[in-house]
C-alpha cells in the first residue's frame, strides 16, 4: 500500500505555520532599514543599538539573575520531591503530593499568577513579607512551577535507574547518604543538568506570571519586549527577539543532548 501525502502535507504545513514567522523575524533583525517589513540591505546596526540601550540591559540582567537563582532552587527541591515520588513507594498523601508537585505543567499561567499575586499580597498583610513585589516575588514564582519541570525529569530517570548498584554497596556497609551522593546522584547528574537547562530556560521565558507577581524596578526581559511591542514592532525588537531565540534554543537543545546522551539502551543479544 502506498504512503498517503496528508500525513507529510498536513506536517509541512503545520510546521511552515509555527516556524515561517520565526524564520522572517531573524532574517528581518538584519535589515538596515527602520521599516521592520521593508527590506533594505544587510547590517547589523540594530543589534549594536539593542547593547545601547540600557532600559534593555537593565532587563536582561534582572531576567538572568531571576532565571539563574529560580533554576538552582527549583532543582533542589524538584530533586527532592523526584526522590520522593520514586523511592519511597507508596505512603498517605501521595496522590495529593504528586498532584501538588505536577500540577504547574497543566495549570493555565494566567491562574496561578493570579493566585500567586492573591498569595503574596496576603502574606505582606498577615507576615509583613513579601514587603511588596519585586525580584523577591518573581524568583519564589518562578520556582515553584520550574520546580515541576524539574520533578518529571529528574523522577522519568530515577525510574528507569538501575537500582543493584545502590544495592550492593548498601550491602557492603555503606550509608545511604553515602549511597546517594556516590553512586545515585553521579548517575542522574545528566537529568540535573537537563532540568536546569529547562528550568533556566522557562524562567528566562516567562512573561504572564511575571506580570502579575512584580513591582517597579524589577521589569524582566520578556515584559520589556511585550511593553515594546504594544507601541509598534521596532527592528531592535527584531534583534531582542532573535537573541532570546537563540539563549532558549541553546538552552532546549543542550537539555535534550544531556538526557539523550547517557540514556540506557536495551541491547538484546541474540542467542
Amino acid at each position: 500500500m502506498k504512503r498517503g501525502w496528508f500525513v507529510p502535507i498536513a506536517a509541512s504545513l503545520g510546521f511552515a505555520f509555527l516556524y515561517l514567522p520565526i524564520v522572517s523575524l531573524v532574517i528581518y533583525s538584519f535589515n538596515e532599514s527602520k521599516l521592520v517589513t521593508v527590506w533594505s540591505r544587510f547590517s547589523t546596526k540594530w543589534y549594536g543599538e539593542l547593547f545601547r540601550d540600557p532600559q534593555i540591559l537593565q532587563a536582561a540582567w534582572v531576567s538572568l539573575k531571576i532565571a539563574l537563582i529560580s533554576a538552582s532552587v527549583a532543582l533542589v527541591l524538584g530533586t527532592l520531591a523526584a526522590l520522593v515520588l520514586a523511592r519511597f513507594g507508596r505512603f498517605a498523601g501521595r496522590t495529593l503530593f504528586n498532584g501538588m508537585t505536577t500540577a504547574p505543567l497543566v495549570m493555565p499561567e494566567v491562574i496561578t499568577g493570579l493566585s500567586l499575586l492573591l498569595l503574596f499580597v496576603s502574606m505582606e498583610l498577615t507576615f509583613g513579607w513579601p514587603a511588596g513585589r519585586g525580584l523577591t516575588t518573581i524568583i519564589i514564582a518562578h520556582t515553584t512551577f520550574c520546580m515541576a519541570y524539574v520533578a518529571v525529569v529528574v523522577q522519568s530517570r530515577l525510574v528507569d535507574m538501575d537500582r543493584s548498584t545502590e544495592e550492593a554497596a548498601l550491602d557492603l556497609g555503606a550509608t545511604p547518604v553515602r549511597v546517594f551522593f556516590d553512586i545515585t546522584l553521579p548517575t542522574i547528574a545528566p537529568a540535573l543538568v537537563s532540568g536546569w537547562l529547562l528550568a533556566f530556560t522557562l524562567s528566562l521565558d516567562d512573561l504572564v506570571i511575571a506580570s502579575f507577581v512584580s513591582g517597579p524596578g524589577a521589569s524582566t526581559l520578556p515584559m520589556v519586549i511585550f511593553s515594546k511591542v504594544r507601541l509598534g514592532v521596532s527592528p531592535d525588537v527584531n534583534a531582542l527577539a532573535t537573541l532570546m531565540i537563540a539563549v532558549v534554543s541553546v538552552g532546549v537543545l543542550g537539555s535534550l543532548w544531556i538526557m539523550n546522551r547517557r540514556k540506557p539502551t536495551n541491547r538484546n543479544p541474540q542467542a
